[in-house]
């Protein structure tokens, strides 16, 4: 009987976890829906799935930062589940917080903080083989980065988060962090391509350790260009941010924009509703791209508001109508078996042993393997 049970336990232990061998997937050698959103709160992903999963879509991509001090893993596992039942391909931007001393800027993240934040996901059940996670925000900004940007600093954290969060899972995919395409180099910033190319400098290879480019193609000057300004501060900056990377890997890296978008500030709302189609069209069909994430699905008042897509109340701006109206694609990303299919299979075998043993409770945990092994060394030991 011990037999048969650990043979069931080995079938489910290779049937759940098939995927941890290998490394990452490539997103663009499947079919693959381009569009995504940025979020701040995980009660936005049913918003943020009408949005990219509209008009034919499946599987678009939700972006939502992850500050060091936000680690309830009910919270997130919560996130994890929900994303999935809505067919979302999560992405998880780290971030710090606001600095102790100077709150007008962004706390300097350490290595202990990648540890953590890779000990921390790791935890999680993820709905897609691919865990997507981007290192930080902007840090040629002095104020993504304790006052003063430092691409010597940044090239170490992002090299570290690649072992650190590789070591943990292959399946963890490393995203590189979008930066400012209008900022200039100065006393506390840099021009975003001479901050690459230190980058480089102080870390040969650094671009052939990551899986994917962060980009923030933005319209810049002054986040109201039309789509077809084509510059290294456009919508178009990915194209020379690939190009300039290019020199530094033989690695075709795939693209991720995670920030775009025009303000209402600068630009008519019905502008806006006919730059979006033509952007796709025209300049977001690139063969590099993962993901267009415009910033910002609601902003809920405040600096971003300007930027939000849907009204304070939740209501579709004119924006988010047009963008629901593109005609989308089904995306096929490799999805993880369903956790909850397994719990169930699981305690079908583990049931006549529970009175001799106190198993975790996987709704609580959510930790699928953690169970496996835990019935697994009781059994070994009987």
């Amino acid at each position: 009987m011990k037999k048969y049970i650990l043979f069931l336990l080995f079938t489910i232990f290779s049937l759940v976890q098939p995927l941890s061998a290998f490394a990452v997937e490539n997103p663009l050698q499947k079919q693959n829906n381009i569009f995504g959103v940025h979020i701040l709160f995980p009660v936005e992903l049913e918003s943020a799935a009408k949005l990219v999963n509209s008009s034919g879509g499946d599987w678009g991509y939700v972006l939502i930062p992850i500050q060091s001090g936000d680690k309830d893993i009910t919270k997130w596992q919560d996130f994890m589940n929900r994303a999935k039942h809505l067919h979302l391909i999560p992405i998880l931007r780290l971030a710090t917080e606001g600095d102790y001393f100077n709150t007008s800027v962004w706390r300097k993240p350490t290595f202990t903080d990648i540890l953590d934040f890779a000990n921390f996901l790791d935890s999680l059940y993820w709905p897609t083989k691919n865990r997507y996670v981007i290192v930080y925000n902007e840090p040629n900004r002095g104020d993504e980065w304790g006052g003063k940007a430092n691409p010597e600093e940044y090239a170490h954290i992002l090299s570290y988060a690649v072992t650190a969060f590789k070591t943990k899972n292959p399946d963890f995919f490393i995203i590189s962090s979008g930066f400012d395409n209008a900022a200039a180099t100065s006393t506390t910033s840099f021009d975003q391509y001479e901050y690459i190319t230190k980058m480089n400098q102080v870390v040969p290879g650094i671009f052939n350790q990551i899986d994917g480019l962060g980009s923030h193609s933005y319209p810049n000057p002054a986040f109201a260009q039309p789509p077809g300004t084509l510059t290294a501060q456009s919508i178009s900056s990915f194209k020379f941010e690939s190009d300039l990377i290019a020199k530094f890997t033989s690695k075709q890296l795939p693209v991720f924009i995670t920030e775009t978008g025009w303000s209402r500030g600068a630009v008519p709302e019905n502008n806006i509703v006919t730059y979006f189609p033509l952007a796709f069209a025209n300049v977001w069909n690139d063969s590099r791209i993962v993901t267009v994430i415009p910033f910002l699905l609601q902003a809920g008042g405040g600096p971003f508001e300007v930027f939000s897509l849907l009204k304070s109340d939740g209501s579709d701006t004119p924006v988010s109508s047009a963008i629901k109206h593109i005609v989308k694609v089904k995306g096929v990303p490799s999805v993880n078996p369903d956790v909850l299919a397994a719990e169930s299979l699981l305690n079908q075998i583990a049931s006549p042993l529970k009175k001799f043993t106190d198993l975790p409770d996987i709704t609580n945990d959510h930790r699928f393997l953690t169970s496996i092994k835990t019935l697994a060394k009781y059994l070994l030991h009987m």
